[in-house]
């Protein structure tokens, strides 16, 4: 049984379990403790979310006279507990308070929904209206932020690895962005269909990121969760979409493991058959696209993304040949036989994926 009108929600954190794991098995037990406890967490976490799509959950819609083209925010304070989604702090339009995670997490849902409506016409991240929600200060020294179907949810870091993760408006975006697949797509968390529904989170993250910003493709750094990692750590970020496998070398995280092109691709059973690691491919092959076509990404090669993300053809199971293949039509259908047509195809040959 699927909820939400026939979609199937996942849960999905933006720290891969491969980092934790790593974390897990440290000598040192302020770094070992919490990231178990991470583990821990996100494996019941997971559960929940399986059980609540067996059985079903309340459909979620906009308030009664709502507004079209209007944002629903709503930030929770779990109090460093894990009931969901705890006591309810600020609600839309209300001023800012003194919890600077807070005002954080209710500004990246504002900017996910402002660029999304403002590009592309999509009211929230259902095309419909859908109220934002997020829980922050969730458990103690929690080392994620997830999208369990329904909600966001940040934790707080322990200080050692990883900050607040509300500091990058980017972990905001890329996590509510698995609410956008949820709706227009509905991708498989597993194997390629999984690292597409990654890549999406990723690409859309970035996009929000450099709306916020005002910055082109030429000035964006194109990491995600830049701002996320503790001093003590040797990296720059979670991820780089212009330079997989770059974001981190460190004593304790490991290096990180993700490839530019099919010819890295990792084969694995772990992490829903890499969709973490994997999703390097076609973050690298939008990073590509943008970059050649430049200005700002959000408008030509965000465009193609979102043509193929909600244009109904992209199937729950697609490979990246299939996607690339969409993109090689959304850029035919939008633009014609031009600059957004050669970046397209370029990109996806040089990342080593065939199109169709």
């Amino acid at each position: 049984m699927t909820t939400n009108g026939g979609h199937e929600p996942v849960f999905c954190t933006v720290v891969p379990p491969h980092v934790l794991d790593k974390l897990a098995r440290s000598e040192d037990s302020a770094l070992s403790g919490a990231a178990r406890r991470t583990l821990e967490r996100d494996a019941l976490e997971r559960t929940r979310r399986r059980l609540t799509t067996v059985v079903g959950a309340p459909a979620i819609t906009a308030p009664a006279g709502a507004e079209p083209g209007t944002p629903h925010r709503t930030i929770y304070d779990a109090r460093h507990g894990t009931d969901l989604p705890g006591h309810k702090v600020r609600g839309e339009g209300e001023e800012p308070g003194t919890d600077a995670t807070v005002n954080r997490a209710y500004a990246g849902l504002g900017a996910t929904f402002e660029l999304l409506l403002t590009a592309y016409g999509h009211d929230s991240i259902d095309g419909n209206g859908l109220p934002l929600d997020a829980t922050v200060h969730y458990d103690r020294d929690y080392n994620n932020a997830f999208w369990n179907g329904e909600q966001m949810v940040f934790g707080d870091g322990d200080g050692e690895i990883f900050l607040d993760f509300t500091l990058p408006v980017d972990v905001i975006g890329h996590e509510l962005s698995h609410g956008l697949t949820q709706y227009a797509a509905n991708l498989t968390y597993f194997g390629q269909p999984g690292a597409l529904n990654e890549s999406m989170s990723d690409v859309f993250g970035a996009l929000i990121k450099q709306y916020t910003l005002g910055q082109t493709a030429a000035e964006a750094d194109w990491l995600i969760g830049a701002g996320l990692l503790a001093p003590r750590v040797t990296g720059v970020a979670l991820r780089s979409m212009k330079a997989p496998g770059t974001a981190y070398d460190d004593d304790v995280l490991g290096k990180d493991p993700q490839p530019a092109t099919m010819d890295g691709y990792v084969r694995t059973g772990r992490d829903n058959g890499g969709v973490h690691i994997n999703s390097g491919i076609p973050n690298h092959a939008f990073y590509l696209v943008a970059t050649a076509l430049g200005g700002y990404a959000w408008e030509r090669a965000g465009q193609i993304w979102y043509d193929v993300l909600t244009g109904g053809e992209l199937r729950q199971q697609a490979l990246f040949v299939d996607f690339a293949t969409l993109t090689v039509k959304a850029a035919k259908d939008r633009y014609g036989q031009g600059d957004e047509l050669t970046a397209v195809l370029k990109a996806w040959e040089q990342v080593g994926v065939r199109t169709l």
